[in-house]
């Protein structure tokens, strides 16, 4: 179990170009959908306790799905699996990309990367919100939040702490839902 947790997310944070968000839809199809070491309800729990928790989401993600599913062990073994080929990478990088960015086509590789890395990173919102049935009728949330941090220039931190206390008072003074308990 420990060689497979650690196998499953060597590959992922080896292949995963973008981050934890791009990430989030090859965790769900190895930890869903081929391993069945959680459930989708499980998972998509993790997913949003681990982006309010601190450091690196796909560390976060491998530490609860590692935890879940063979204790410490596990999730000292998926964190290693998860981290292991970016710090090569970076080590790489760091030694021999200052020598190679004034070339025109790997600028040229690095500009096309980018397009893909933002399509890594849309899919799993959209993948998510319609899991967590969200509609386009509240999509504006999100929409006025980013424009309120882009537009506006308001700091992040704010929408977060309004987002927080917004949900809170919508979750146990306003919606039918609050007696829900969580699934993790």
């Amino acid at each position: 179990m420990y060689k497979d947790l650690f196998t499953t997310f060597l590959r992922i944070g080896a292949f995963t170009i973008g981050g934890g968000y791009a990430m989030i839809p090859i965790i769900e199809a190895d930890v869903v959908e081929k391993h069945r070491w959680l459930n989708r309800e499980m998972f998509m729990d993790l997913v949003a306790v681990a982006q309010t928790c601190p450091g690196v989401f796909a560390v976060n993600i491998s530490i609860f799905v590692g935890r879940k599913v063979g204790g410490f062990p596990g999730a000292l073994m998926a964190t290693l699996g998860t981290v292991l080929p970016s710090l090569f990478v970076i080590l790489l990088i760091a030694m021999c990309l200052t020598q190679f960015l004034d070339i025109p086509w790997v600028a040229a590789a690095f500009n096309g990367i980018r397009p893909a890395v933002v399509a890594l990173i849309a899919s799993p919102c959209f993948s998510m919100a319609k899991q967590a049935k969200i509609s386009f009728l509240n999509a504006w949330i999100p929409i006025i939040c980013a424009l309120a941090i882009w537009a506006l220039g308001v700091n992040p931190i704010y929408v977060l702490l309004a987002a927080g206390a917004l949900g809170f008072i919508y979750g146990v003074f306003i919606s039918d839902e609050s007696t829900v308990k969580p699934r993790f």
